[in-house]
This record gives structure tokens, C-alpha cells and sequence, in this order.
């Protein structure tokens, strides 16, 4: 049933409010409905809102998710989906020059606190690479590879050949497991340590290799895996 436009009205401006005083204190759903509302403002958005949490598993899930499969979940349209993708897209590049400001290794929080936002709730296998300067500073991120539900290919002389090309002296190479768990498998440690070893030939270290799920991280590194 929608609100008769008073109590809309009145209940958006209270929100609005305490987004102004202290945004912390708004629940998720009350974030997703107050940003929908600046897109779809003539519309009660609290049941929308709602629905897409349900849908995609919370408020990082909404966040994450493809423009496409956003606007498929009824009452959403390419507006609406548009202001979801904006605030992603603020806040990944809040974080990625967060992790350009300093180097990377006395930075570490910085950059999971970014891959986490960026590759964690992600639906499919993404394998990204990062390339790092001689002071360790992040002079380039790219996406290397799109898989499926659960894989992704990684060619180990791709990957070296690519840091080549940009004159890497180190890299870090990250990829997702869709399924929230972080654990690496059999293969993602053999191709690690196959990386690595392509790489020392030519002065190129391997940092580490990170794995981000939705309940946390794994560095290969800090497991002894490398």
C-alpha cells in the first residue's frame, strides 16, 4: 500500500535528517531506500529497498551487483539501477586513492578494505593484477579475467608478460570465490607458485596472492603458500 504523500513526504525528510546529522545511524535498508528516493522521488522506496537486500544478500550485494540484474527486480529501471551504480562507483574510488597515496605493503589495511568492496559480493570469478612501482607504490590495477560461478582462467605467461610490458617490479595478484569462502583450492596455489617462479627470472616479485570472499580474505603469503 503506498503512503499517502504527507507521511512520505515527512518520513523522507526525517531521513534526510539523520543521513545529515550522522549517516551511521541509518540502517542498510534505510541508506538503499533514501538513495532510491533521489531517483525515484515521487514513490514510496522502503519496500523496494527492502527487496533488493533480499535479493542480493545485503547492502554490499546491492552495491556490487550488475546494472543489468539490478534493473530486472521489479519496481527497479535504468534510473534507479544508475543511482546504485553511482554510489558504488563513489566509493571504490574513495578507496582505490586511498591505496595510491602510500606503498602498498605499508598500506595493506587500505588496499583489502578496497579489493574487499570492490570483488567480494561479485557473482562471478574476477582475477585482477597489481602492478607495483620499485617503491611499491600501485601504478597500475587490472582485470585480468572474468570466469564463472566459480572460476576464472589465470595464464601464467600472460601475467608476466604483462608486467613486462609496464616495467612491474612487483605485482600482487588477487581473485574472488563467489561462494564467501576464501579458502584457496589445490589450483590457486599452483598457479601461485607458478607465477612466482615465471616471474624471479626476470626481477619481478610476487608479493602475494589474495583471495576475497564475503566472509573475509586469504593472503597466500601469510599462509606459507608462497
Amino acid at each position: 500500500m503506498t503512503e499517502p504523500a504527507h507521511h512520505a513526504a515527512g518520513h523522507r525528510a526525517r531521513l534526510r535528517q539523520r543521513l545529515l546529522d550522522d549517516g551511521e545511524a541509518l540502517l542498510d535498508h534505510e541508506l538503499v531506500e533514501y538513495l532510491l528516493a533521489l531517483a525515484i522521488p515521487r514513490r514510496d522506496t522502503k519496500p523496494l529497498a527492502k527487496a533488493l537486500l533480499a535479493e542480493f544478500g545485503g547492502i554490499g550485494g546491492v552495491l556490487t551487483a550488475d546494472a543489468r540484474a539490478l534493473a530486472r527486480v521489479p519496481g527497479m529501471g535504468e534510473t534507479s539501477a544508475a543511482a546504485v551504480k553511482v554510489a558504488h562507483a563513489a566509493a571504490i574510488r574513495l578507496l582505490r586513492a586511498e591505496v595510491a597515496q602510500r606503498p602498498v605493503l605499508s598500506n595493506w589495511q587500505a588496499l583489502l578494505d578496497y579489493l574487499r568492496a570492490e570483488m567480494a559480493w561479485h557473482p562471478i570469478e574476477r582475477v585482477r593484477c597489481l602492478h607495483l612501482n620499485t617503491r611499491n607504490m600501485l601504478v597500475r590495477d587490472e582485470l585480468m579475467h572474468e570466469g564463472s560461478i566459480d572460476e576464472a582462467p589465470v595464464y601464467v605467461r600472460e601475467v608476466v608478460r604483462r608486467a613486462m610490458d609496464l616495467g612491474s617490479a612487483a605485482i600482487i595478484l588477487v581473485h574472488n570465490h563467489p561462494s564467501g569462502d576464501p579458502t584457496p583450492s589445490r589450483a590457486d596455489i599452483q598457479i601461485t607458485r607458478a607465477i612466482a617462479d615465471a616471474a624471479k627470472p626476470f626481477n619481478i616479485a610476487l608479493h602475494d596472492h589474495i583471495i576475497i570472499g564475503r566472509d573475509g580474505h586469504t593472503s597466500l603469503r601469510s599462509q606459507g603458500l608462497i
